[in-house]
Order: structure tokens, then sequence, then C-alpha cells
């Protein structure tokens, strides 16, 4: 079987292993680029109060998931560090340096990567709350064991991989299903596109699609998420069947499980999601290789990567039975250590788009004030500016601010936004587009609510706007520094 493997899924472990560390090193620049103004030691949820809180009690300790900073106190000298220490071994990975050697550098390299990330998401609260932040984790701790050059993919771990793209998404499918019932009733993307959280550059231009257009891509997406997933593993039957046929159905089902991530890549800013998905989709396209390398595993690395394949069968049961569970978990992790995890996106859709726009003035009178806005850099404002792509980059503070108008209180970081704001804090202002007062303090800040929908062509043609908004409310009364 592992022969098998080696002539049919070289392809595969090369895309995943320098695909998952290309991920790797944008995570960790998301990190040192965001992490210190949104997390850091004067960020918005500052982590060390979080890791004072863990230590207060054994119980506390608990709830949090393993990170390098319970052993090493927190600053954000030592995150920038972790981080930049991150993206030089996920560059080695990238470069294949690293699979030059034994099967065991590639897995203390991959490996370090796990851990040195799950340290950042376990501190990262709401700011790291996202599906895709897990799923990275999983997809590095298996890529640690897929090997170096000079041996074949162990196939066991390659079928892992396959089990976790099905849980992907397989389960993503049935969260739809279970979900709102414009994904029954095929309306879903009439909406979708105008309403995601980051739109893309040409999210509006898909948006103006025809009607049967939109309700072609639900039965595409359900077709995709609900069937192709099964076929993956039809190279299983490579076993028993000796011609190719089960080869090419599961890399048929690879390849429209790429096609379809390709279209949201093109349409929408998800972060490493999609991107995540079409890395994952290659280790089942089987590609016969150049040069075989050796039959054979070497002992010890066939022991550690069997004993990797038993731990996933057990840790495997949660995951299976929360796929057919009338009650789903969505991006739901049954264990500590973020192995076999629960996935799913988007069981419901927003009708309308409502966008909280943060406003400040220098004047002292905020009844006849003149308000000035501030530009966040993924998230819709100016109504001529066309959204620019920044996937798989993850544009956190911007994702979150989508958010807001979908709960029914401020959220303790959104205050503290506002307080930096007043304080022209100069970390925080780096992760907008556009300060209107240029490092100046504001007097007062606002925030207003207003609808947005994207223009008709008629409207762009005539205005020049990509967006159209009208006024809703006042969600925050001015409010100032001495008034708090």
């Amino acid at each position: 079987m592992d022969g098998f493997a080696a002539v049919d899924f070289w392809f595969a472990r090369e895309v995943l292993q320098r695909g998952i560390a290309a991920l790797y090193l944008i995570a960790f620049m998301s990190t040192f680029n965001q992490f210190p103004a949104l997390l850091g030691e004067r960020g918005l949820l500052p982590s060390p109060g979080l890791l004072e809180w863990a230590r207060s009690s054994e119980r506390r300790a608990k709830m949090l998931r393993p990170t390098l900073f319970r052993w090493i106190r927190y600053t954000d000298r030592r995150l920038r560090a972790l981080a930049i220490g991150g993206m030089v071994v996920a560059a080695l990975l990238i470069a294949g340096v690293p699979q030059l050697g034994p099967p065991w550098v590639p897995m203390l390299c991959f490996l370090a990567l796990w851990f040195g990330y799950m340290s950042v998401v376990s501190l990262g609260q709401t700011f790291y709350g996202f599906g895709w932040e897990m799923l990275l984790l999983e997809a590095g701790f298996l890529a640690a064991f897929l090997g170096s050059q000079d041996q074949p993919p162990a196939t066991h771990i390659i079928v892992l991989f396959w089990w976790l793209l099905f849980r992907l998404e397989f389960g993503a499918g049935m969260i739809k299903i279970r979900g709102g019932r414009e994904w029954r009733d095929l309306t879903a993307l009439t909406y979708h596109h105008e309403t995601q959280p980051m739109p893309g550059p040409l999210s509006r231009q898909a948006h103006l699609l025809p009607r049967w257009f939109h309700m072609g891509e639900v039965v595409g997406n359900h077709f995709a998420q609900l069937v192709v997933p099964w076929f993956l593993f039809a190279p299983i039957l490579g076993l028993w069947l000796p011609d190719d046929i089960p080869q090419l159905i599961g890399t048929v089902a690879a390849v429209i499980v790429i096609g379809t991530q390709l279209w949201l890549i093109v349409t929408g800013n998800f972060a490493w999601l999609n991107w995540s998905t079409v890395v994952l989709g290659a280790s089942a396209i089987a590609v016969p290789a150049l040069r075989a390398p050796s039959d054979d595993l070497p002992l010890y690395w066939l022991v550690i990567t069997l004993a990797v394949t038993a731990l996933y069968a057990v840790l495997s049961w949660w995951p299976a039975r929360n796929l057919f569970a009338r009650n789903q978990l969505m991006n739901a992790s049954f264990n500590r250590w973020n192995l076999a995890n629960a996935y799913g996106a988007f069981g419901t859709v927003t009708k309308r788009r409502i966008e909280w726009i943060v406003q400040g003035t220098l004047d002292d009178d905020p009844i006849r004030a003149s308000w000035r806005e501030y530009e966040f850099k993924g998230k819709p404002g100016d109504q001529r500016r066309i959204p620019r792509q920044y996937a798989p980059y993850h544009l956190r503070l911007d994702w979150l601010m989508w958010f807001l108008p979908l709960g029914r209180h401020l959220d303790d970081w959104f205050q503290a936004l506002l307080v930096k704001l007043l304080q022209a804090d100069p970390q925080l202002l780096r992760l907008l587009r556009r300060d209107p007062f240029e490092g100046a303090r504001p007097r007062w800040v606002r925030v207003v609510s207003y609808r947005y929908r994207f223009a008709t062509r008629e409207e762009r043609r005539e205005h020049g706007v990509v967006w159209i908004r009208d006024r809703r409310r006042v969600i925050v009364d001015p409010v100032t520094l001495s008034s708090r």
C-alpha cells in the first residue's frame, strides 16, 4: 500500500507540505502585525490579563488551551519573536530544506509551527475565534507526519487528510442544510455576495449576476459539499481493484472541491479558509511520480505514523457523531489540542448589510460638530472604494466589525477600541486604512449605522459609486475621554 502511495501521492505531499507551510507563514505574519494592538500588553483585550485570570485557579487554567506563555511571561517582544521564528521555519519548509533530511526533521518543524501557533490562538480570544484557526492547527499537525523526500508518504496519513477534507466540506454542507431556509429554497447566494463579511473586488459583479445563476451556485455548493466528499475515499478501493479508476474518481472529486473553492476565492475574502481547502484538496490528486522514492518506510517512522493514525481513529468518534447529530456543532474542538475538529460555515446568510461607521470630530460641541469617518482596510466605508483582495491574509479587526451589528450589545473590545481612537493610539491606528485626523486626538467619537447595498450598473455609471448607503441611526452617542 505504501508503494502504491509512493508512486501516486508524491504530488499530494509536495503541495500539502509547502502549501500548509505557506499558510503558517501568512498566519504568523498576521500575528506579528496585528496581535500586539489587539491582544498585546496594551491591546484591546490584553493577553496578560487572560493569563493572570487562568493562573488564579486550577479550573480556569484547564480552560485555557496549551500555550507557551503559561511557562514564560508574555511580552509583546516575545510574541513578535515567536511570530518571526514561525515565519522562518515556515519559509524553510516552503523551500523544502527540512524535507531533504530524515523524516523526523520536517516532523519537528511542523510540530514547532503547530505548537507555536496554538500558543497564539490560545490567547487570541474573540480575535482568533475563527474556524480556520483550528483548521490550520490540525493541518499542521498532520503535515508533521508526511515524511521527507527519501521515503514515500505513508498512505494512512494521506487518508487522514482525506478525512480532514471530508469533515471540512461535508460538515459545512450539513450545517447549511440544517441552517437557514435560504439554503433549502436556493436563495442564499442571492444575498451572500453582498452581505458576506468582507467582499472582494469581484463580489459586486458576482452579486449582479442573474437570479438563476445564484440558484445554480447553491445547487453546485450542495453537490460539492454533500455528495462529492464521499468520493475522496475512492482510491482506497485500489487495494482491491488493479486499475486506475478509483484514483481517477478521487482526483475528479478533489478537482471539483478545488474548483468551487477557487470561485469563493475570487468572489470574497475568507482569510485562508478557501486556500486551506484548496491545499487539502491536493491530498486526493493522484499524479504519476517522476521518480519513485524507496518503497520502504523506516521502521521507527512506520510506528510513529501508525500511532498517529490510531490516535485519530479514537479522536474521530466525536466529530463523526457530530456530523449526523441533530444539534450539529460548527467549528468545535473536542480536545485541548485542536485535533479531529468539527467544521462548518455560514449556516445562515444575512439578508441586509448593516455597517457600523466610526466617526470622530475635533470640535468641542458634538451637536454642531463636523464629523469625519475612520476608514478600515477591508470593511466597506467609502462608497466609491472598490473592495480589495486581502485573503489569504486575515484582517481580524475588520472581520469582527462585521459581527457587531449582528449582536445585541457592545462588545468589550469595541468599547476599548473607541477609547484607543480617542487616545489616537499609534499601534491601533496602524490597523486602519485611514485616520482622518492624521495622528491628532479627536475630541469626540460616535458610531452610526448604515445599510449598505451594491450599486446597480446604472447607479455605478451615474454616480461613480460601488456602494449605496442610507443612514439608519446613531448606535453610540458622542463620547469623549472626559465623559467616561
